[in-house]
């Protein structure tokens, strides 16, 4: 019952009934419900990785004082974790790629460099090149801040 990480379809194994429920959890429950069927099955790298991010998650509730955390605070975890890896993988951590795979199931597509460069044409046009003001366009959007400075560089 884990994320797309864990299913070719993205989908939850099981009825219609238990998919609907599972997209309409928050992340942490989403996380709490995949760490126990990674448990279940004993597929100890979901459960050795989801059980690092629940722990994050909790000990972040705690010294703020929070009861649960909304899913956009949820996702910086991810993202950081998501980060780590990537440089895990840089290194040469073969590991780091498979739990890279089961991050990214929660955090949402990530815009490709194709897109970006679109976006940002359009922004030129529109007489933004600043590239604070650039970065400010891309702040609520679903990308990798890296590219969008590579690729600001290359276009403005």
């Amino acid at each position: 019952m884990l994320g797309a990480a864990f299913c070719a379809e993205g989908k939850r194994k099981g009825n219609k009934e238990d998919n609907i429920k599972y997209k309409e959890m928050t992340l942490k429950e989403r996380i709490s419900a995949d760490y126990m069927t990674a448990f279940k099955t004993k597929n100890t790298l979901a459960k050795n990785l989801l059980s690092v991010v629940k722990g994050e998650i909790q000990t972040i509730e705690k010294n703020t004082g929070v009861e649960s955390m909304s899913d956009e605070d949820v996702l910086k975890i991810l993202a950081k974790t998501a980060k780590s890896l990537k440089e895990s993988i840089e290194k040469g951590s073969d590991e780091a790629k498979a739990e890279l795979d089961i991050i990214e199931a929660y955090m949402p597509k990530q815009m490709s460099r194709d897109e970006i460069v679109a976006k940002m044409v359009d922004l030129k046009a529109a007489g933004v090149t600043n590239i604070g003001q650039v970065m400010k366009e891309f702040a609520s959007l679903p990308v990798d801040r890296k590219v969008v400075s590579e690729v600001a560089k290359e276009v403005l």
